[in-house]
């Protein structure tokens, strides 16, 4: 039937009993699943993360400079990845540290949601902000 319509006889499933097959060109077969492909690859989008790092001292003017980068990170659609570097003895300060993180937090709620809490890990502690959904 494939040769006397001039096309090619396509195996579509051959892990089914009895396996699916069709009749078509198998050129265009090619490049229609090239051009679907390509359209999966161009919907998924890249997830950047960029960092902002804080000291347990931050100070207020300091704090409301790098949370306008935060702001310019969110709305740009990156993750953010806040943390509080504890150099020395200053990991006494874990409280203030915790607390600097949360007010962050609090203060970019409309541009973004916590996606992990403040956690100690080692001499840092980091918490994660992901962007909200554009409608």
């Amino acid at each position: 039937m494939a040769e006397d319509a001039g096309l090619d006889l396509v195996e579509i499933s051959a892990k089914t009993d009895p396996p699916i097959c069709k009749i078509l060109d198998y050129k265009k077969f090619l490049y229609d699943q090239k051009k679907k492909q390509k359209e999966i690859k161009a919907k998924t989008t890249k997830v950047s993360i960029k960092e902002i790092r804080f000291g347990p001292n931050t100070d207020e003017h300091d704090f409301e400079f790098k949370k306008k980068h935060a702001v310019k990170f969110l709305e740009e659609g990156s993750k953010l990845k806040a943390y509080v570097f504890f150099k020395g003895r200053s990991i006494v300060f874990k409280e203030q540290g915790q607390i600097l993180l949360l007010k962050l937090a609090q203060e970019l709620d409309e541009y973004g949601s916590v996606e992990q809490m403040p956690k100690l890990e080692g001499k840092r502690m980091i918490m994660f902000i992901a962007p909200k959904k554009k409608k």
